[in-house]
This record gives C-alpha cells, structure tokens and sequence, in this order.
C-alpha cells in the first residue's frame, strides 16, 4: 500500500501537494466573495439544525440558496479531470465535462482507489449542477463571487500514479508537466492577476489523508480537513457475525517492516505473533490480498490499525466497513470529522509508548467484555455510511461528510479575510483596481 499512499503525500513539487490533497484556494483569491452580496444573503446558513442540504426531485437541480456551501468549480480541460480516465468529449464542441446523468467514467480499481476524494467531490458537483441524484449539501455556482469556496478539479492522485514516470527522452514527467499547465492555467485566472502575481497557495483549505509529510506551516486542523480513504474491501452487508462468530481476537494482515513512525510494526509483530487468537502476518493487495482481508476482518473481533510509512491508511476504513473494532496505534494520526464523531464510542486507540509494553496490549483487548464489544459493533454499523464514497452521493456518506467539513471552516476564513481587508485603504502597493 505504500506506493498508493505515497501519491498522497508524496513530498512532490507544492503544486502536487496542493491539488492531491485536493484543492481549495487561497483565502486572498476569496476576498470579492466573502464579503459580497452571496455572503449577505445567508449569513446564518451555517447554523442550519440539520446540518444538511435539501435533497431536490428527479432531474431539479441544486438551489444555490438552499445549498449549505457554494462551490465555484474551474472549467478545466478533461487533460486534468476526467481525460486521466481516457474520458473524451462527445462530438465537436462537447464541453469538458461528462453528462452525469447518463453515468459516469469508471475509476481504476485497486490501489487507485484509497486516494480517489476529488474524483468523488467532481462528479458530486456536476450532478449538483446537472440535476442527476445529489443530497445538495454543495452546490455549483458560476461566478466566484457567488461562491464561499473555489473547487480546482486537478485528479492529481491519478496523474501521480500513472504519468509519474520519466519516459525518455523526455526530462521530465508528463505528471510535472501536466502541473506547469496547470499552474499556467491559474496564473491566468483574474483571481490571480488581481494580486499581481502574489498570491500563495499554501494558505488554502487542503482535503487530506492525513498530515503525515507536511509541516505545520503548510497543513494543520485549524484550516485543512481529513477525509477518509476509500476503503479497498467489500461492505460487510446484513452483518450478523457477532461476538461468538468472529473467532479470532485480533487480526492484522499488512505490511510490517516500515520506515519513519512505521518501526512500531515490527515490535508489535514480535510481541504478538505467537499470542493465542492472534493473527499478525505480512501481507499485500497482489494476488487474492483483498480477499484474504476481507475474511479475516469479517472473522475477527478487533483490527490492529498500526502507523506505516505515515500516520494513517485504509486498513481504518476497511475494519470499520468490517464491522471488526479498530484498535489504532498511531500517535500522529488525525481522524475524518472527529468533531463531529467520537471515535472512543467504537474504537479503541492506544499510545504507542503503551502498546509496545510487554502483555499491555493483550490484557487491554481481553479486558473488554462481550458487552462493551457489542456496543462498539453496532456503532461501527450506524457510522460506516461516513466513511463511503459513492456515486450518486447519499445523505451523511463521505462526500457529504466532507461538504460539511469544509462548510463548517468557512467562518473562521471570514475571519480571517475580513482581518486582513482591516488597513487595505492604506496598501500603497496596490492600485485602486487591484484592492479587493
């Protein structure tokens, strides 16, 4: 899993870090929009009790005004989006967006998928426009200043896996040329000429995996949101397996040497590989891998969900569709919308320091009683819905989740952009048709 999870995190070029963990602009490029007429007419939208989109009639599409975000969304070429997919135009002239309402192009499978958010977010957006099934917790607008949000649809995972490679006799990969063209497309944007060039990008609102490689200054909570990956096994449908039909204790199939904070792998391997009910074995995607796992969560109480090569992976999102109780040991890792879930109520996460004690680990799992287990099962059944990208999108799946993720950091970007308009009458660097 590793090298999928490194078109991640990959410590790329800033314009890959920037579109893989997706996507939103900076704070400055918003600074017509979020004081505007758009943010005048919902002040309170936020607020909403049910923290939820109207879900609008066979062929209606989304009502910006009823949305819970506006999502300005860049009319790329399909060489960035959906041509990574072998998508093209239909006829002369045919736009560069697929007609949704008549499906969809197919994502690769495998390892593709974990990282496959902004595939998700795209297709979540067109229908939102085109009127095909969506619960409209977001909606496209046409005009950035109507938006609270500006979506830049960069499949940059994807590009990653597949044209990351120098083939020569070219310098250089097709994926670092596809980001210069893409920065050449932003450059053009009148966001950008507005501030003479001099916008940054690190400042934006990042959907991520996690923070694993990048600092703080680029990536933390305050701004950025977590998503989850898109888990690799099969939902554990009509899941009757209870206590008594999942016979082994604690399972975990992957792979155990790692570097940087992956090192715990190898000594929890040593301290639990001959302990009863235990199974602790490498393991990988290549061959019958997946099935391999999906029968031995669906046969397992608990899941170990170790720190790798960085903090998380889909092995979490594959044990809760599993409906097998992840214990997750990773001290750095940040969990999808854990202000809004509380993951205590159907996991278990212990400090690394703890779990490497010699008998802590298994004296913790067995003191949990049949009871407690069975709480936590049933919990992981009622939240798995968050943790699923789909298409069409449904109410609360991942993509919804992470609508309002991002829907609940705008406020705090008002405020910050209305900070900084604080002096801007006194810039002198700034022309009269350059102040925002």
């Amino acid at each position: 899993m590793a090298a999928a999870a490194a078109s991640c995190r990959s410590p790329l070029a800033w314009l890959f870090a920037l579109a893989a963990a997706l996507f939103f602009f900076s704070w400055y490029l918003l600074l017509d929009s979020a004081a505007g007429p758009a943010a005048a007419r919902r002040p309170n939208q936020w607020l909403r009790p049910d923290g939820s989109g109207r879900r609008p009639g066979p062929g209606t599409k989304c009502d910006p005004a009823e949305a819970l975000l506006r999502v300005f969304m860049y009319d790329l070429p399909p060489e960035f989006h959906f041509g990574l997919l072998d998508w093209k135009p239909p006829g002369f002239g045919g736009g560069v967006w697929p007609d949704v309402r008549d499906g969809v192009p197919d994502y690769p499978g495998g390892l593709n998928l974990q990282h496959s958010i902004e595939y998700w977010l795209t297709l979540d957006l067109l229908a939102s426009e085109q009127g095909a099934p969506t619960p409209c917790a977001a909606a496209r607008v046409r005009h950035a200043a109507d938006a609270d949000v500006v979506f830049l649809p960069f499949f940059a995972s994807l590009s990653f896996n597949r044209h990351s490679r120098v083939v020569p006799p070219a310098r250089d990969s097709e994926d670092r040329a596809l980001q210069r063209r893409l920065l050449e497309f932003l450059a053009a944007r009148p966001e950008w000429r507005r501030t003479e060039g001099g916008t940054m990008f690190w400042p934006c609102v990042f959907v991520l995996c996690d923070f694993g490689r990048y600092p703080p200054s680029v990536a933390n909570l305050d701004k950025d949101v977590i998503a989850p990956y898109r888990h690799l096994v099969a939902n554990f449908a009509n899941d009757t397996a209870g206590y008594d039909d999942r016979p082994t204790l604690l399972y975990f199939q992957g792979a155990i040497y790692r570097k940087d904070g992956g090192s715990i792998r190898q000594e929890l391997y040593y301290l639990l590989k001959d302990e009863k009910d235990v199974h602790f074995s490498f393991g990988s995607v290549a061959g019958n891998g997946i099935e391999q796992s999906t029968q031995g969560m669906r046969s397992s109480k608990f899941c170990l969900n170790i720190a790798g090569d960085t903090p998380s992976s889909n092995r979490l999102f594959d044990s809760i569709v599993s409906h097998c109780v992840p214990v997750i040991i990773s001290d750095e890792i940040e969990l999808p919308f854990e202000d809004v879930l509380d993951y205590s109520k159907f996991s278990v996460i212990v400090r690394g320091a703890d779990a490497v004690k010699k008998g802590f680990l298994m004296s913790l799992i067995k003191g949990i009683s049949r009871e407690e287990w069975t709480r936590m099962w049933n919990k992981l059944k009622e939240v798995e819905k968050h943790f699923e990208y789909q298409y069409p999108s449904q109410t609360d799946d991942a993509v919804q989740m992470i609508w309002k993720a991002i829907a609940r950091k705008v406020p705090s970007i008002r405020l910050k952009i209305n900070r900084l308009r604080r002096f801007s009458r006194f810039d002198t660097n700034k022309t009269d048709e350059t102040l925002p």
